[in-house]
């Protein structure tokens, strides 16, 4: 037995190195979607939600985590007059939450703010807009909603908006519009984005539309939850020409933890499981036709063979590592998607994990400054570059 413990010891003081390390750095999630669940299930971020949700306020604090952007999304179902009021009644229930919470949680819509409130060991929150079907095609809104704290607009969600093609509509070929990317008032969106300080988040969006887009903002943009197409073949994974573009205009990419954007082998364990499951999907389909709606549901309730289905957590720092080798570490951080998939990776179960992150990091080699850059500090760079002076 004593041999054992001695074996241990130096895996127990790198743990604690680790730990030490994560604790102390400025640790950023740039997507976590409770507020959809907060409003579809009537959840309140404050309560005990283990087992129900990947996120509450008390496993923010057990994963270390500082800073966190709440997406604020809903469907392509939600047509002109309904997108937008979803929005705010999300942005209304984290509102409420902070005004319970004073003491743990606050909106920081600045780097400044947001310092100030790691300072003081609150976490700072802000909004970002998943999808701009929200904005309902006026640029008033896009004010609107950074007057309440939203911090990046993604351009489309899966569905395309009138002035912007989606990935997975350009992947389909099921767009309505006249042309792939942006038209003009696409353009004047990215363009009053960068005249607010708000970023351009180019996840969801189709090639066109992220070239179109890239060319047209004078800030640096971000892929708030997006993965590598090269490790993992998926209509909403960036291309190596798209990753060095955002290299290049001084962008930032953070990773995203669904499996199926992560494992080349995920489809395949996915189908063998839907086909298990095929007459219930094929119900739920019925009822909403999106594929997220059916498989969340099937997934809790299978929930023992959804683990056998998972990514291996060494699979998120395959994807750091990539970004990294191709343009360097100042352009990887971390956007989980938490509350928005059905299938994390192993280890990574709810926001309370993040400190497996950190110690993964540090088992491939990477320094403490390096890791504090994926952690947050890129983040929150990129995010100090939109605002306005």
């Amino acid at each position: 037995m004593k041999k054992l413990l001695l074996l241990l010891l130096p895996f127990a003081a790198q743990a604690q190195k680790t730990d030490k390390l994560h604790f102390k750095s400025l640790v950023s999630d740039t997507h976590n979607d409770f507020l959809s669940k907060a409003v579809e299930k009537g959840y309140a971020m404050d309560a005990n939600l283990k087992g129900k949700t990947h996120s509450d306020l008390a496993r923010f604090k057990q994963g270390g985590v500082d800073v966190q952007v709440f997406s604020v999304f809903c469907d392509g179902s939600f047509k002109n007059g309904a997108a937008f009021t979803r929005a705010n009644r999300e942005m209304d229930s984290l509102y409420a939450v902070i005004k319970r919470n004073p003491d743990k949680i606050v909106l920081a819509t600045n780097t400044k703010q947001i310092r100030k409130a790691v300072r003081g060991h609150k976490l700072a929150a802000l909004f970002g807009v998943e999808g701009g079907h929200m904005i309902e095609d006026k640029l008033e809104n896009i004010d609107s909603f950074y007057n309440r704290g939203a911090r990046y607009l993604t351009l489309t969600w899966n569905n395309s908006t009138p002035w912007a093609t989606s990935a997975m509509e350009e992947t389909r070929g099921t767009f309505k519009n006249a042309k792939k990317g942006l038209n003009e008032f696409g353009i004047q969106v990215v363009k009053r984005l960068n005249e607010l300080g708000m970023m351009v988040d180019l996840s969801h969006v189709g090639e066109q539309t992220f070239w179109d887009a890239i060319q047209a903002s004078t800030k640096p943009v971000i892929a708030s939850h997006s993965c590598v197409y090269n490790l993992c073949h998926s209509f909403r994974t960036l291309k190596d020409d798209q990753i060095r573009a955002i290299g290049k205009n001084g962008g930032v990419i953070d990773i995203n933890f669904f499996s199926g954007f992560l494992d080349s082998n995920y489809e395949r364990k996915n189908a063998a499981f839907a086909a298990r499951h095929k007459a219930e999907k094929d119900s739920l389909k019925k009822i909403n036709p999106e594929n997220y709606y059916a498989d969340e549901i099937l997934y809790e309730k299978y929930a023992d063979e959804v683990q056998n289905i998972r990514a291996p957590l060494s699979l998120v720092i395959d994807h750091i590592d990539y970004i990294v080798k191709m343009i360097g570490i100042d352009h990887v951080g971390l956007g989980s998607d938490f509350d928005g998939i059905n299938s994390g990776p192993q280890q990574l179960d709810d926001v309370s994990c993040y400190p497996v992150i950190t110690k993964a990091l540090a088992e491939r080699g990477y320094s403490k400054k390096d890791i504090r850059k994926i952690l947050g500090e890129n983040f929150m760079r990129v995010m100090k570059e939109n605002e306005r002076k």
